[in-house]
């Protein structure tokens, strides 16, 4: 019998895509294993390709068989749990089995091939008359014989086709090599060897040798820079004993840690909870005792105290032996989250965002591998944290988009982690002032278990809400971003010491630069989509492809001096405030202002000391945050969300101001909110003024009902780009006609199919993007037609298609 293995191999088209059947040589058999990264030969030129080991089998029958060329990984990095995830992410979100797997490891654990060229025997000979051969021989001699593959292009100007035929001639021979992308952190550490004192007594020590010695026997080990620092030796003076064999080094693993190491300051088992807090908690411990556990949806106003529960809810799963994985829908929530849950749980947890380094994050990863972390809190990538004994995911702020990827895998955090805890019998809770439609309508209809807090924690009250109508304002004369009556508010807040939030969801100065002559709007030349100005650089910018040229004062297309800059961004507002409001603080977060690493921690920490009157920003100002000191917020633009192209643009626009609302008046201090819009009669608007989230979801579950919109239906959403129209188009009705072809030959499979219809902004990076929109029942019979339906799909060149069974409203 043979040992085979399965493994998913890396840079695989969707459309020959599978886990490929592999030969295990004798000499590996004891390395094999499932999670392990291997390299193998692959396609007709038998290319060198990483690959992921999903099953170890024998068989006796290895005809035809390619074999491992190496095992790459000491350890498994996946664990069962993971590569069955891995699966069902593939089979769900159309996406490769390496693709998956890809983004369950970190960045910084992936290997990179590298090749190596020497000399090869009677090089010269056979280098002769080659302009090219001998600029790379002549470079290799000054290199002793050997240099990496990058380097020779770079310094000698030749290319890999080149480079592979000198080889082929005999002119040179290449090597391989794998190299971890982020190496491992490691401290050299010193200690006395096991011979010591019978060398000591050998040889004569200087002062300074001696205080070292004298120091380990004290001390057994320490580090290099510990021994320095207590002795005021040099590292030569260690490198002597070493020499010498008194001391030996060794290295040991230390964490590169995004935060400083803390201890626990709070006893979250003795958090005292309101008698409602109480009865969600007892609720909850008790769904996650009974061993079905299943999920939960936690629906609480703003201020309700969510957050209370969930810490000592997590210290019951901990003293249960399990560990907890926390999501969040924001990098900007998890510097606050994170301080919080530290001050409960000290160094027990771990943080998983892209804002952190690769070494970091590799770390934060290795951390929870080795259950060092027993809380691991991040955003939609916290999902696949390598946690052993997963006892609870919780998904706060559960119906955000954020917690949705847009590129392959294009999966949902919320799918994944249900999938997840349902293999691993752990239990999902949900939570929310303003749960998505599908969650809310799941928990009334049993799916989920419903737990409520209906009250603001403390004895604060939801703040009082004053819909100001814009139109009114302008016909007062008022052509300015904020209402007078806003203007006063702030006013009074300035001069009472407390502080403001203003929401604005556009960032930049201006949003739209026109010419008043000709009309020609500046937009940009790769993307369908007006430049944005920037009063910071002074340059006109697309917040899509970051295309941007400098501001002009005339018209590049008719050279009129009359153009218009429209519109107001949070740069603009932040000039207006200082203009307006002399003295007065203002700190703006927006995605131009939080680019460095810990930015938002920063600035949120300095609003939160009281060092700015006021924070303006976009919505990653929204939502999670608490500053007992506000009690003044106010959103600028209420309408630009609310008719987008985007079935759930009520549904984000209601959420988006409760969210914003509820940041103020959540201590002893009264809130008040002040919401601007052009349409004060649209009910939405309406319900979030008066926080009425159950009235919200009753009209809009009846609009979707009439309209066949989830929750009663599922939405696929096929995508199509490419650099040519035409040839978009023509794929997305290519499409269809195969999926109509298919599709009538099954029984009962109805199906509503819409398009192809322009995405929202059509081009973008100089290609356009078309959808097709299917409503369906998301079942396997579905999910095999639309596979089917990919495969026999044949975009022409140039043009891509993917599927997004996950589908959030917008392409």
């Amino acid at each position: 019998m043979y040992k085979t293995v399965e493994i998913a191999v890396e840079k695989t088209a969707f459309h020959f895509d599978r886990l490929f059947s592999y030969l295990v040589p004798s000499a590996l058999c004891n390395d094999v294993f499932p999670g392990k990264r291997v390299l193998v030969p692959f396609g007709g030129a038998n290319t060198h390709r990483q690959g992921m080991i999903f099953s170890v089998s024998e068989t006796e029958d290895v005809t035809g068989y390619k074999s491992i060329l190496s095992v790459l990984d000491k350890e498994p990095v996946l664990g069962k749990a993971q590569l069955n995830l891995a699966v069902y992410i593939t089979e769900n979100t159309y996406c490769t089995y390496y693709e998956a797997v890809k983004a369950m490891l970190p960045p910084g654990i992936g290997y990179e091939i590298h090749f190596k060229y020497e000399l090869a025997e009677n090089y010269a000979a056979k280098a002769a008359g080659n302009e090219a051969a001998l600029r790379v021989t002549e470079y290799l001699e000054s290199k002793n014989g050997e240099d990496s593959a990058e380097n020779i292009k770079k310094l000698c100007g030749v290319d890999d086709v080149l480079l592979r035929s000198f080889a082929a001639d005999g002119i040179l021979t290449v090597s391989e090599q794998t190299d971890r992308r982020i190496g491992d952190k490691t401290c050299l550490m010193a200690e006395l060897s096991p011979h010591s004192e019978d060398i000591i007594g050998t040889v004569k020590l200087t002062a300074k040798q001696q205080a070292v010695v004298d120091f380990l026997t004290d001390n057994s080990c320490a580090s290099v820079k510990e021994i320095e620092y207590f002795t005021g030796s040099t590292r030569a003076v260690c490198d002597g004993l070493v020499k010498r064999g008194i001391i030996r080094y060794n290295a040991d693993a230390v964490y590169r840690r995004p935060y400083e190491s803390c201890d626990q300051t709070e006893d979250a088992s003795a958090i005292e909870l309101t008698s409602e807090q109480q009865k969600a908690y007892d609720g909850l411990c008790e769904q996650y005792d009974s061993g079905k556990r299943g999920g939960a949806l936690l629906f609480g106003v703003t201020g309700s105290g969510k957050t209370r529960v969930y810490l000592k809810l997590i210290q019951h799963v901990i003293d249960s032996g399990e560990d907890v994985i926390v999501m969040v829908p924001e990098i900007s929530l998890t510097p606050q989250t994170m301080r919080h849950f530290r001050s409960y749980f000290g160094d027990t947890t771990a943080i998983i965002h892209s804002g952190l380094s690769m070494g970091e994050r590799l770390d934060e990863w290795k951390r929870i591998n080795e259950r060092k972390a027993r809380i691991v809190i991040g955003t939609r990538s916290a999902v696949f944290a390598p946690v052993k004994k997963l006892g609870m995911i919780i998904m706060d702020e559960e119906q955000e988009h954020t917690y949705k990827s847009d590129s392959a895998p294009r999966y949902h955090a919320k799918d994944a982690a249900r999938f997840r805890c349902a293999g691993e019998g752990a239990m999902l809770l949900l939570a929310s002032a303003t749960p998505s439609i599908e969650s809310y309508y799941n928990a009334k209809n049993g799916k989920y278990s419903l737990y409520t807090l209906k009250q603001r924690y403390g004895g604060a009250v939801l703040p009082s809400v004053n819909v100001v109508d814009m139109k009114i304002e302008l016909l007062d004369g008022n052509v300015d971003v904020m209402s007078a009556l806003l203007s006063e508010e702030i006013e009074y807040n300035l001069s009472v010491g407390e502080q403001s939030i203003l929401l604005i969801n556009r960032r930049g100065y201006n949003t739209v630069v026109k010419c008043a002559q000709c009309g020609s709007v500046a937009s940009c030349p790769n993307c369908s989509i007006a430049l944005t100005y920037h009063r910071a650089n002074e340059r006109l910018m697309c917040h899509y492809c970051g295309y941007s040229v400098p501001a002009q004062g005339t018209c590049p297309e008719c050279g009129s001096k009359f153009v218009r800059y429209d519109g107001a961004g949070t740069q603009k507002l932040e000039e207006e405030l200082q203009k307006r409001f002399s003295g007065a603080r203002v700190l703006r977060m927006d995605a131009d202002t939080t680019m460095s690493k810990l930015s938002y921690e920063k600035a949120f920490k300095s609003f939160a000391d009281g060092e700015y009157d006021i924070m303006l920003g976009t919505q990653m100002i929204a939502k999670g945050l608490d500053f007992p000191n506000v009690t003044l917020v106010g959103v600028l633009s209420a309408d630009s969300a609310l008719f987008g192209d985007d079935f759930r643009s009520y549904e984000k626009t209601f959420s988006l101001v409760t969210q914003v609302v509820g940041r103020c008046g959540r201590a002893d201090k009264k809130g008040r909110a002040f919401i601007q819009t052009y349409s004060p009669e649209n009910p939405v608007i309406e319900f979030a003024s008066h926080q009425n989230y159950e009235a919200f979801y009753e009209y809009e579950l009846a609009n979707r009902k009439i309209m066949l919109y989830p929750p009663f239906c599922d939405i696929c959403a096929i995508g199509f780009t490419g650099e040519r129209e035409s040839a978009v188009v023509d794929c997305a009705r290519a499409f269809i006609a195969e999926l109509k072809k298919q599709a009538s030959a099954l029984e009962k499979m109805p199906l509503r199919v819409i398009g192809p219809t322009p995405s929202a902004v059509v081009k973008v990076g100089n290609k356009y993007r078309y959808k097709v929109i299917i409503k369906c029942v998301n079942n396997k019979r579905f999910k095999e037609l639309l596979k089917s339906v990919l495969l026999n799909t044949n975009p022409p060149r140039g043009v891509s298609v993917y599927a997004d069974s996950s589908f959030s409203g917008v392409l």
